[in-house]
C-alpha cells in the first residue's frame, strides 16, 4: 500500500468513513494524484476536526452550583442502581421510624403526660435556656450530681470504702443523683426552647421531638441505664455506673448559662480551673492507692504506707508528685520508677496548661484596668515629654482616676457602638428619655424625634471648678446633668452663684435655636462644674441632621425659637421678616432704646421649672 493510501486511510478513519469501499472514499476526496491528494487530506482535517466551542457561561457561581448538582444526583442514580442490582444495599436517605418505634414513643408521652401537666405550672410549657433563672438553677443541682458521680464513683472504685456498714448510705445517696438525672431527661430537657430557622420554636411537641433527634439525648438516655442491677451478679463494684459520667453536657452548659448571667464571670473561670486542678490530683490520688495496692501497702518506702487516712495520704503524694515540690521517698522497682516518671511528666504538661489558662482568665478579667493604665501612662509620658506644667498634670491625672472609678471606662461610646442599633436606642432610652420628655423645648416633638437626639448624647465628665460654658463663647451645645452639679455664676472673679443646677437638669438648649448672625447664640452667663459633674452633651449639627428628616418638629421649635430669642430669630428656619414701617416710626425709637439698656439670659432646670432671669442694665 502506498503512502498516500495509508494517509487516506487514517484520516477516512478520523472522518467517520472507515470500513467504506475505498472507491467511495476516494470520490468524498477527489483525487487526482498524490500530491493534489496530500493537499486535500490536509483541507479535509481543518474542516472535519474543528475545536470543540466552549461553554457560555453567564454567571460563575450559578454554573458551579448547577455542575455541583447534576454530580449529586449522578452520584444519586448510581446509588439506586447498585441498589436495584443488590437489594441488600442501604440507601442514601435517612429511614423514618417504624411504626413500632412510634407506638413505643406514644406509650412513653401517655405514662408521662400526667407528671407533665402538673409541672407546667412549675417550670412552665417550654423554658428558655438562656434567660430562665430557674432553668439555671436547675442545672446547678443536676452539675452537682454529675460532680458527685465523677468524684466519688473513681474515689470508691480505687479505695475500700464499700464496706458493709456504708453501702446502704452508698445506694441512698446514688439513687437520689439517679433521680436528679431522671427528672432533668423527662421534664426540663424536653420543654427546652430551640431556634430553627430564625423563628423560636415554643411548641411542647416540637421541642419535645427536637431534644429526642439530637445526640444529647442519646449521652442522657445512656446515662441513666440501670447497670446497677449487675450488683446482684457481680457485687456492689462502682464500675457499673460509669455511664453516669455521660452527663458531662451538662456541666459544660451550666458553666456557660453562668457566666452569661454573672455580672463579674472570671470569678466563676478562676474557680472552675480551679476544680479542674484539684480533680487531675484527685485522680493521681487514686492511680497512687491503685499502684500501692499493686506492689503492696507499706511493703516499700515509696508506696503508701497503710496509716492515718488513705485518701488524704494518696491525695499529699500527688500534690508534691505532680507539682515537683520533691522531696518524696525514692522509688525502688522498675514499677515506681516508671510511675513516679509518668507522674513527673504529666506533671509538667498538665500544670503548664493550667496556668496557662489561670493567666488568660486573669487577663482577661484584668484587661479593662490593663488598657486604663496604658491610656493614662501614655498620657502622662507625652505630658512629660512636652513640658506640661505640673498644675495641668494633675487634673489630668485626676480626671483618668475619676472618670475610671465612676463608669469602669474611659469612653462609654467605645462599648455602645459595638452593639446593635436596637439595644442601644433601648439603654439611652431608659436613662434620658424622660428627662427629654420634661424640657419645654422639646414639648410637642415627635417622640422618635427625641429617640434619635437620645442617641447623639455624649458623655463628659468635668472636673470640679471647670468652665463647661463662658459667657461670650458661641454656643453650639446643649447640656444635660447626667450626675452631679454646675453653678451659674458672675460677677467680679464669678463669686457670685446665681443658681445651682443639679441631675436632671438642661441648660444651654436655647443657643441651638439661635442664628449665628450678630452674635445671637452666644453664650449669657458662665456655667461651671461645682464638684465633679457628669453631662451629657448634644451638638447643634446633631440636632439639625435629625430636624430634616421631621418637619412638624421643625415649626415647633421654629415656633419656640421665635419667641425666646427675642430679635435674634432662627437662621435655620429663615430670616425675621422686616417691622412695618408704620409700627417703627410709630413706636421705633422708644423699643430701641429700651432693649439696649437690658439683656435678658434664660437658663431653664426641668425638674424644678423654674426660669432664672439675669438682667444687666447698660448705661447709654
Amino acid at each position: 500500500m502506498s503512502l498516500w493510501a495509508l494517509i487516506v486511510n487514517q484520516y477516512a478513519s478520523k472522518a467517520g468513513l472507515s470500513g467504506m469501499d475505498p472507491s467511495v472514499i476516494y470520490q468524498r476526496f477527489h483525487f487526482c494524484d498524490e500530491p493534489n491528494c496530500l493537499m486535500e487530506l490536509l483541507f479535509f482535517r481543518q474542516e472535519a476536526v474543528p475545536p470543540p466551542p466552549l461553554p457560555i457561561v453567564i454567571n460563575r457561581y450559578s454554573d458551579d452550583q448547577l455542575r455541583a448538582i447534576i454530580k449529586l444526583m449522578r452520584e444519586r442514580n448510581a446509588i439506586y442502581r447498585e441498589k436495584v442490582a443488590d437489594q441488600y444495599a442501604s440507601s442514601p436517605e435517612i429511614s423514618p421510624p417504624t411504626k413500632l418505634t412510634l407506638a413505643a414513643w406514644t406509650t412513653v408521652d401517655m405514662m408521662l403526660k400526667p407528671i407533665e401537666d402538673k409541672m407546667d405550672s412549675v417550670v412552665g410549657t417550654t423554658i428558655d435556656p438562656f434567660t430562665d433563672r430557674r432553668y439555671i438553677a436547675w442545672l446547678s443541682l443536676v452539675t452537682l450530681a454529675f460532680n458527685y458521680n465523677t468524684w466519688f464513683l473513681t474515689a470508691r472504685l480505687c479505695f475500700p470504702y464499700h464496706t458493709e456498714s456504708a453501702i446502704p448510705y452508698w445506694l441512698a445517696v446514688d439513687l437520689l443523683a439517679d433521680l436528679i438525672y431522671l427528672t432533668d431527661n423527662i421534664i426540663f430537657q424536653p420543654r427546652k426552647q430551640f431556634v430553627k430557622g430564625g423563628d423560636i420554636i415554643k411548641d411542647r411537641v416540637m421541642t419535645k421531638q427536637h431534644y429526642r433527634d439530637s445526640d444529647r439525648f442519646l449521652f442522657d438516655a445512656i446515662s441513666t441505664l440501670p447497670f446497677d442491677l449487675l450488683y446482684m451478679q457481680f457485687g456492689f463494684k462502682s464500675i457499673f455506673r460509669f455511664n453516669r459520667l455521660l452527663k458531662v453536657n451538662t456541666f459544660f452548659e451550666f458553666s456557660d448559662r453562668l457566666e452569661s448571667i454573672m455580672a463579674k464571670a472570671y470569678i466563676w473561670r478562676v474557680i472552675r480551673t480551679i476544680g479542674y486542678l484539684l480533680f487531675m490530683l484527685h485522680i493521681n490520688a487514686c492511680f497512687y492507692y491503685v499502684a500501692s495496692d499493686y506492689q503492696g501497702i507499706g511493703q516499700t518506702t515509696w508506696v503508701y504506707s497503710g496509716l492515718g487516712s488513705a485518701y488524704l495520704r494518696c491525695y499529699y503524694f500527688a500534690v508534691r508528685s505532680l507539682i515537683n515540690i520533691g522531696g518524696l521517698n525514692e522509688p525502688h522497682t522498675v514499677f515506681e520508677i516508671t510511675f513516679q516518671m509518668t507522674n513527673f511528666f504529666t506533671g509538667v504538661f498538665v500544670f503548664s496548661s493550667l496556668i496557662g489558662q489561670m493567666r488568660d482568665v486573669i487577663g482577661a478579667a484584668t484587661a479593662g484596668q490593663t488598657y486604663f493604665r496604658s491610656s493614662m501612662d501614655n498620657t502622662v509620658a507625652y505630658m512629660v515629654t512636652n513640658h506640661i506644667p505640673s498644675l495641668v498634670q494633675n487634673r489630668i491625672r485626676t480626671w483618668y482616676t475619676y472618670t475610671w472609678d465612676a463608669q469602669g471606662m474611659l469612653d462609654e461610646s467605645e462599648l455602645l457602638d459595638k452593639m446593635p442599633l436596637v439595644m442601644r436606642t433601648a439603654i439611652a432610652v431608659d436613662i434620658n428619655l424622660a428627662t427629654f420628655q420634661k424640657i419645654d423645648l422639646f414639648k410637642g416633638c415627635d417622640q422618635q424625634m427625641l429617640v434619635d437626639m437620645l442617641l447623639r448624647l455624649k458623655s463628659i465628665i468635668y472636673l470640679p471648678g471647670d468652665f463647661v460654658v463662658k459667657k461670650g463663647d458661641i454656643g453650639k451645645e446643649m447640656y444635660i446633668i447626667k450626675s452631679g452639679a454646675v453653678q451659674v455664676v458672675g460677677g467680679p472673679d464669678n463669686s457670685i452663684v446665681f443658681v445651682t443646677l443639679k441631675a436632671g437638669c438642661v441648660f444651654g438648649e436655647i443657643s441651638l435655636l439661635q442664628s449665628s448672625k450678630d452674635g445671637g447664640n452666644r453664650r449669657t452667663a458662665n456655667v461651671k462644674a461645682y464638684g465633679f459633674a457628669n453631662l451629657f452633651v448634644l451638638e447643634k449639627k446633631d440636632l439639625f441632621d435629625i430636624l430634616v428628616h421631621y418637619p412638624e418638629s421643625q415649626k415647633v421649635l421654629a415656633r419656640k425659637g421665635f419667641f425666646t430669642s427675642k430679635k435674634k430669630g432662627l437662621a435655620l428656619f429663615g430670616p425675621k421678616p422686616p417691622t412695618p414701617k408704620l409700627l417703627r416710626a410709630f413706636g421705633g425709637n422708644i423699643n430701641k432704646n429700651l432693649i439696649d439698656k437690658m439683656k435678658v439670659a434664660t437658663i431653664y432646670c426641668s425638674p424644678q421649672r423654674h426660669y432664672f432671669y439675669m438682667v444687666i442694665a447698660q448705661t447709654p
